[in-house]
């Protein structure tokens, strides 16, 4: 019996693990957005609206070397209710820090291993984000490419 070994390559994991996870944030009643540059500078892999205007930011970990090399996670909490790694089946979730959710995702769905921890932002803030948010969405439905908040 032959069997094939298909390789995946990094873009590809990190595309299957961010439509699994926006399809699972969907399927939770959130309305994500792909690639946000942040107010800071920092670009979110997947930042979502909740039903009750809760923001939710989720950091998409390809595999091992991208995790290392990411010192820049903390600087998302700022600009969010709850933050939230999503990796690929497969991955080593043991080297994954304790106090972010963690969600585990393929091109299909996901599923919350652990639930983030909510820290609400201050009033003032969310709004700004919030108006920002909706800007930016109303933008990209119009076809305009926009990733800054």
């Amino acid at each position: 019996m032959d069997v094939t070994v298909v390789a995946v390559s990094r873009p590809e994991t990190t595309a299957s693990v961010t439509r699994g996870a926006a399809r699972l944030l969907i399927a939770l009643g959130y309305a994500p957005l792909s690639e946000v540059t942040l107010p800071n500078g920092r670009r979110a892999d997947l930042m979502a609206l909740g039903p009750k205007g809760q923001i939710f930011i989720v950091e998409v970990k390809s595999g091992i070397e991208d995790f290392r090399v990411d010192v820049k996670w903390p600087e998302y909490r700022p600009y969010c209710d709850a933050f939230a790694f999503a990796v690929a089946p497969e991955f080593p979730r043991e080297i994954l820090p304790e106090e972010p959710g963690l969600i585990v995702a393929d091109s299909f769905g996901g599923a919350i291993l652990r639930e983030a921890a909510a820290v609400p932002l201050a009033g003032a803030r969310r709004k700004a984000l919030t108006l920002a948010f909706a800007r930016l969405a109303a933008l990209r439905a119009g076809g305009v490419m926009a990733t800054e908040l």
